[in-house]
């Protein structure tokens, strides 16, 4: 009995490391700005994670995928739901640039430092693969597997562009138009309708047109650039053992982000791709069983990626 519960145990420390890790930020930003809102923000989306992840570790093989599509639908009404639909508040990044500039210490800015900017340092991108609202409708699309491999490097930069864009026209917008935003406004919403719209239009699109479900994330995405910075030094990263690994090419082949994870392996070291969104599909797919998430300190960026001709 004993072994069961440490096996159990086992199973779900991680889950359980980003529960405390969540509520402790819960706890924190609660006493410090003396609103019970922070409480329940930070309470309510770590507990959504940690559940989905606990569910992934314990659902047999073919069902894990719920466990984190459940965390994404969690989530995502609420982010998207609540706090943009009904609390008007802008969650798109350029509501984000709007809120800084404007001293507003909104949920949207909050969300971003937090999820964006530190989790990264502990988690790498897991939050596209747990959390993004946009990938909880992309992930439903038929393309789970793209069989061919990410385009050129060239591609990739489109995304830095749109995070240009979106930046440029914010400081156009308020230094040359003078617009002053809101807390919370019509405005902010309608911004908020138009912003996913145009990420939910064109990930479908693209997912279609490559044939690929994480296309919207590989190459067009504005979030993952800031999300890359901290995933490079990220606490946690996926690791197999060199002397375990059959080179089957399993993990590359289920890999939605296109990482050639056998190079990683037979190196000896861990994942270092800062594409990786910690989906734990690898893990998932391995007959060996030979990959799981490890924690140490070491600094990613180096890609290896899968390629087309």
């Amino acid at each position: 009995m004993k072994d069961k519960e440490e096996s159990l145990l086992e199973k779900l420390r991680i889950p359980i490391l980003l529960l405390v890790t969540f509520w402790i930020i819960a706890i924190l930003f609660w006493l410090l700005k003396s609103n019970i809102f922070f409480l329940f923000n930070f309470g309510y989306i770590g507990t959504a994670i940690a559940i989905g992840m606990g569910a992934y570790e314990l659902l047999p093989r073919k069902m894990k995928p719920a466990g984190r599509r459940f965390a994404q639908f969690l989530v995502g009404i609420y982010m998207l739901g609540f706090l943009g639909l009904i609390e008007y508040e802008n969650m798109q990044i350029e509501g984000f640039f709007f809120y800084l500039l404007g001293g507003f210490f909104a949920a949207s800015v909050i969300h971003y430092l937090v999820a964006k900017v530190f989790l990264p340092l502990l988690f790498g991108r897991g939050w596209c693969g747990w959390a993004c609202w946009t990938a909880m409708v992309l992930d439903y699309l038929p393309y789970k597997r793209n069989k061919s491999g990410r385009f050129a490097s060239g591609w990739e930069k489109i995304r830095y562009l749109h995070f240009g864009l979106s930046l440029s026209l914010v400081l156009i917008i308020w230094f040359y138009l003078g617009y002053r935003p809101k807390h919370m406004g019509t405005t902010e919403l309608m911004w908020l309708i138009t912003g996913n719209i145009f990420y939910f239009v064109s990930g479908i699109i693209l997912a279609f047109a490559l044939k690929d479900n994480r296309a919207f994330c590989k190459y067009l995405c504005p979030i993952t650039t800031i999300l890359k910075i901290g995933s490079r030094f990220a606490l946690y990263k996926m690791q197999g053992d060199k002397n375990k690994c059959k080179q089957c090419l399993a993990c590359t082949r289920a890999c939605p982000m296109d990482i050639n994870i056998p190079e990683y392996i037979k190196a000896g070291g861990r994942v270092l791709s800062t594409e990786c969104i910690l989906c734990q599909t690898c893990s998932t797919v391995c007959p060996e069983k030979n990959i799981s998430m490890t924690s140490k300190w070491d600094i990613g960026g180096k890609e290896i990626l899968r390629r087309r001709a």
